[in-house]
């Protein structure tokens, strides 16, 4: 077994949610009174922290706009939003392979705390995971902070884990410490992107990325 550890980003990886979550933050911005801009703009920052995802999409935002801009986010994103999210098909079932198979499961996400612990909960996999970090209790990607935090508490070896994510922002935390990454084409950044940030396999479904730990790893 190669991979004692397989770190996995939340949005766009684990989660079918990249369209929820354009949807949630164009509205947002539009209530608070942000310029709209083209969808594939938000779609790029996915995977950075709320409060870097928003200054990013909207420089010239304002301090007094933030706090309404992420109220809203996380009101649309929870209740508002007609967008459909759910799990990739297949992610609970590589989650159990992996529990059954005695590696270490772990969650890297620009979300919240509350909103992934809000998610995991509603799926019931509170479980799923030995450990979990959000880009609000640490650094936000690509600063590979959260990532050595994960090592540490886990005690495991850079060599000893991999990264699986479906952005750039993924990809290049990981490369910052010298560790694997998996790069997943189903979600926010396409596949000539990821592949640009020297990952050892571009995965294309999470059946995919199964069978690819399941011999290499």
């Amino acid at each position: 077994m190669k991979y004692e550890l397989v770190i996995f980003d939340w949005d766009g990886t684990l989660a079918d949610s990249t369209g929820r979550i354009v949807d949630s933050m164009r509205r947002a911005g539009a209530e608070v009174g942000l310029p709209v801009v083209p969808d594939a703009d938000i779609q790029n920052i996915i995977g950075l922290g709320l409060p870097e995802a928003i200054k990013t999409v909207w420089p010239g935002v304002r301090a007094d706009q933030m706090e309404p801009m992420r109220s809203a986010y996380a009101r649309y994103f929870v209740y508002d939003s007609q967008i459909p999210m759910d799990l990739f098909d297949g992610a609970e079932a590589l989650l159990d392979r992996l529990a059954v198979g005695a590696r270490k499961v772990a969650v890297a996400t620009g979300k919240s705390r509350k909103g992934l612990d809000r998610i995991l909960h509603d799926l019931s996999l509170e479980c799923a995971f030995n450990t979990t970090r959000c880009a609000d209790e640490t650094q936000s990607k690509p600063h590979p902070l959260m990532l050595t935090e994960i090592l540490e508490e886990l005690g495991v070896s850079v060599e000893g884990a991999v990264m699986v994510g479906d952005t750039t922002y993924d990809l290049e935390m990981a490369a910052a410490i010298g560790m694997d990454s998996i790069g997943m084409s189903h979600g926010a950044h396409d596949e000539a992107r990821l592949r640009a940030c020297g990952p050892q396999v571009i995965c294309h479904s999470i059946n995919e990325l199964s069978d690819w730990i399941g011999i290499n790893g």
